[in-house]
């Protein structure tokens, strides 16, 4: 069967109607003496107070516009008789186009000169900045991570030998850090960074779980200096630096004892803190809520920058009372602490971070700083399991002996 052709589509019956196109309006030209656009053209101003703009959005405004700038350069005598407004003698002001360039008046110096502006109504929720810091203390930090003398470095030299020691006989192997590797690194972890062996021998969590790139690192040096960056600057310095390496652990995997042989149990200092948040949740209770906390470097660059810091509720603290720790293994005794303290911790403790994301931090206690200098020394003396923390009348209770009794066999 033939295709149909144009004619006999369109002498089919239009029974949708899509052949009955209005024809739009057209304006008069200058071929009758321009005397119908003027017409238009006053109709539009007793409307609108104003000649239509040949830059309009609107397009039959756009086009009378047109038209009307074309007609009035060299108008008719007809058209001249028909002005009764007076329009094609009117001097109408410039419309400003977007394509021609600003005056320099008009170009604004500063964001303020933009926001200032009478015609510009900027909602307030775009001005004001909400969960980032201001620009002021992102640029002077109260804590920096340098690199200064370490202290306790008679406690790290023997491992820094030791492990020297076993990459010279090949009995340790080393490996490239990748450009982009993503590294994790955990207490125990041993790196080479600038041609010295580095020792991370704490990761201060910054978060009540998970592994977090914000957690912050304490790293030992084999030169005698140390340092506490947070892990992701840890990560980047390691990624620029062509020569790093990760030196290979002992052992044959995590189920080997000998896999953790580098992770040294560093005498550590617990530390009390009181917090100095103005929030309206935790203020009323500054008194009696406190921070019990472990660590291996000194306490006051432990707490520099707690006001970043959701483990010390994004706010400044004062450190009340500090006990060191005497051949006692770091994480074993904070554990003990807060599992002897678990019933004093607030159920309903919790701050939003910057993002506006609830974090329930976990080491903060209803006490005060004497029952946990108390529960320090009963942990020194190896008898902590004989107390127990008695919410109720806020004290440390011993524990009733429990009765033995006697097992009669019979015959």
């Amino acid at each position: 069967m033939p295709r149909p052709t144009l004619d006999d589509i369109f002498a089919e019956p239009d029974e949708f109607g899509l052949l009955q196109v209005a024809a739009q309006k057209q304006f008069a030209s200058k071929s009758d003496g321009g005397t119908a656009v003027l017409s238009d053209v006053t109709r539009f101003f007793e409307r609108h107070g104003r000649l239509p703009d040949p830059d309009a959005e609107d397009h039959e405004e756009m086009r009378l516009g047109t038209i009307w700038d074309k007609l009035r350069q060299a108008p008719t005598q007809d058209m001249l008789e028909a002005d009764s407004l007076g329009l094609l003698a009117a001097t109408e002001p410039e419309h400003a186009n977007w394509r021609d360039e600003p005056a320099e008046e008009f170009i604004p110096e500063s964001l303020d000169d933009i926001f200032a502006d009478d015609d510009l109504e900027v909602p307030a929720e775009f001005s004001d900045l909400r969960h980032v810091t201001p620009s002021v203390e992102r640029h002077q930090p109260e804590h920096r991570a340098e690199f200064f003398p370490c202290q306790d470095f008679d406690q790290f030299e023997a491992k820094f030998s030791q492990i020297q020691a076993a990459l010279e006989a090949g009995e340790r192997k080393t490996r490239i850090v990748e450009k982009w590797a993503v590294i994790e690194p955990v207490a125990g972890d041993v790196f080479i960074r600038n041609g010295l062996l580095c020792l991370v021998v704490e990761r201060m969590r910054k978060s009540s779980g998970g592994l977090s790139q914000e957690d912050r690192l304490r790293l030992v040096l084999s030169n005698g200096t140390e340092s506490d960056p947070m892990v992701a600057s840890f990560r980047k310095a390691l990624n620029d630096d062509k020569t790093a390496r990760s030196v290979q652990k002992v052992g044959l995997g995590p189920l080997d004892p000998e896999w953790e042989a580098d992770q040294l149990a560093v005498t550590g200092t617990i530390y009390v803190a009181k917090s100095m948040s103005d929030d309206p949740n935790i203020r009323p209770h500054r008194d009696i809520l406190h921070k019990i906390g472990v660590t291996s470097q000194d306490v006051k660059r432990r707490v520099a920058d707690a006001k970043n810091d959701p483990t010390f509720l994004l706010a400044p603290v004062e450190v009340v009372a500090t006990y060191q720790l005497e051949n006692l293994p770091r994480e074993k005794v904070e554990s003990l602490l807060h599992r002897f303290f678990e019933a004093a911790r607030p159920a309903e403790l919790f701050i939003l971070d910057r993002f506006g994301k609830k974090v329930h931090p976990k080491e903060w206690f209803f006490v005060l700083p004497e029952h946990v200098s108390h529960a320090t020394k009963l942990i020194q003396e190896g008898r902590l399991h004989e107390f127990w923390y008695d919410v109720s009348s806020q004290n440390l209770v011993k524990r009733c002996p429990k009765k033995q009794t006697k097992r009669v066999r019979t015959p």
